[in-house]
């Protein structure tokens, strides 16, 4: 936590002694669960993740996050012979064990240990973690993680181009966002970060939506950018308005010329922005209408029951 804002990657909730996480197929402690130092996740960040969110013990979006999942796992040639359903039982059986229903889920799954050299081998024996955080409730009743519109900051390091590594690809090599949130000021929430040419990608764990003139932008996701479950729910709510949607490319100066302006990610779901590099930018109609109809599909879909894995 940083100035008293919950980032996407370090959810509130308990300390971790008071947690248990599900390592290979084992229930165990926060503080027992551990992997090898030759597990490839740990050498070389050959590995996959999803951050999911646990709305009244249901994972919203999880479908679409067991696609993403198999795409990044395809990407990396990672064959881990695990089905959806037995994933599943595994967070289920987390949540449980720590009793939690509203929660901060992270499933890994990396190629496992092998010898110290580059080249892998099949996947034989995948290293797969899960570990949960608690979080607030959701929905019509619920409330944020954050505690204020988020400040966003342009950074210098850029976005790695697609044709470098799958933009795609939700891996375990976390460094270039890592040197993107060095770069932050101290009042910063998220960097903004661009592509090699200049034009605005993605922060470091969210996506960017603004609006102009009652028309919602987006940087389109065949570009060097992540294009998130969270982004993927709202466009198709968006689509449900009359409002305009646009996906495209698009400049900082275009951006911080926004009427309204929001982030988005599994676990800030949509967070207003409050400035871009000192220029007030702030939520506005939209950003509210689109998040009120986020909480009605969380609230319909998790704690009614009354849609399907989504």
């Amino acid at each position: 936590m940083t100035n008293g804002i919950d980032r996407a990657d370090e959810p509130i909730g308990s300390t971790d002694s008071e947690l248990r996480y599900h390592v290979n197929g084992n229930l165990v402690p926060a503080s027992e669960a551990t992997v090898s130092v030759d597990d490839r996740g740990f050498r070389y960040g050959d590995g996959a993740f999803e951050t999911l969110r646990a709305y009244g013990g249901t994972i919203f979006g999880w479908n679409r996050h067991m696609h993403r999942l198999e795409e990044t796992c395809e990407a990396l040639s990672i064959d881990h012979g695990l089905s959806p359903d037995d994933l599943h039982q595994r967070v289920d059986e987390t949540l449980a064990a720590n009793d939690i229903e509203d929660a901060y889920v992270r499933l890994s799954i990396t190629r496992g240990v092998q010898s110290g050299k580059l080249t892998p081998q099949p996947a034989d024996d995948p290293t797969v973690v899960i570990y949960v955080k608690p979080l607030p409730r959701g929905g019509f009743q619920g409330e944020t993680v954050w505690d204020r519109p988020a400040v966003l900051q342009s950074v210098e390091t850029r976005r790695i181009p697609d044709e470098a590594l799958p933009a795609g690809a939700k891996t375990h090599n976390y460094l270039n966002g890592i040197l993107a949130r060095t770069e932050l000021g101290q009042a910063a929430d998220e960097a903004l970060m661009c592509d090699t040419d200049g034009i605005v990608a993605e922060g470091t764990t969210s996506n960017l939506f603004f609006v102009r003139d009652e028309t919602l932008y987006t940087p389109a996701a065949d570009g060097s950018l992540l294009p998130g479950i969270t982004r993927e729910f709202v466009l198709e709510l968006a689509a449900e308005t009359d409002v305009p949607v646009r996906e495209g490319s698009y400049e900082l100066e275009f951006v911080a010329g926004a009427d309204e302006a929001f982030l988005t990610n599994r676990t800030w779901e949509l967070r207003p922005v409050a400035s871009l590099d000192g220029t007030p930018i702030g939520g506005g109609p939209i950003t509210a209408q689109l998040s009120g109809l986020y909480d009605e599909l969380v609230e319909r879909t998790c704690y009614s029951r009354t849609g399907d894995w989504l």
